[in-house]
């Protein structure tokens, strides 16, 4: 089975969910939920498996579980096909 790892920065907190893009090789996205008791953490797992077509379970945080800068783990995907996706539906 495929899989990578993605850098993420997160912004918590904010008026909607969106991707942001990219910035280098670090994804750059805002979401809602607020930074407390891993609320920000799920709804990173939940809006990048929604962007990716993927399940929840697909998802992992595999580094940076307290701080903004994460490494996400993607099962199922390659790199290239994972940043095919996420650049399909920046802007949406």
């Amino acid at each position: 089975m495929s899989s990578c790892k993605i850098a993420v920065r997160v912004t918590p907190g904010a008026k909607e969910d969106r991707l942001l893009g990219w910035e280098g090789e670090v994804l750059r996205l805002r979401l809602r939920a607020a930074a407390v008791e891993g609320k920000a953490n799920s709804a990173l797992i939940k809006f990048l498996a929604a962007s990716l077509g993927l399940r929840q379970r697909d998802v992992t945080i595999a580094q940076g579980r307290a701080s903004r800068r994460k490494l996400v783990a993607i099962a199922g995907l390659t790199a290239t096909q994972t940043r095919r996706r996420l650049n399909n539906s920046i802007g949406e």
